[in-house]
């Protein structure tokens, strides 16, 4: 049975202007990101070079970039583009991707919500 490792980053926050609200658009807010990649990290762990693994502060990089990129208005739709980045390395066999929006516009006390996508490979 093969096994997947991990790599997991959470907590990364970025500014973006996503949402369904005209003033979501035009005055942006806070999203929260927590990422967790499953890939096999033999080769990195023997090798001790980064070039074998995922380079988790240039993965940082490239989820912050699309956070703070081209709105969408949902954050099913963020955390599905993110995927979509992080799965482009061939190496990443599936990933969980979290987008938290604890500034939602919702009229009630709430401390977060959050939308989880999980994708993989065939």
């Amino acid at each position: 049975m093969d096994f997947l490792d991990e790599i997991t980053l959470t907590g990364l926050t970025v500014f973006g202007y996503h949402g369904v609200f005209d003033h979501e658009r035009r005055d942006g807010q806070e999203f929260t990101i927590d990422l967790t990649l499953g890939l096999p990290l033999a080769s990195a762990a023997a090798s001790d070079d980064v070039a074998d693994t995922v380079h988790y502060g240039e993965l940082a990089d490239r989820v912050a970039e699309i956070v703070a990129g081209e709105p969408v208005n949902l954050i099913e739709k963020l955390a599905a583009r993110i995927a979509d980045a992080v799965l482009e390395d061939d190496r990443v066999k599936h990933v969980k991707v979290t987008v938290h929006k604890p500034h939602a516009p919702i009229a009630q006390t709430f401390s977060d919500v959050s939308v989880t996508v999980n994708r993989g490979r065939a």
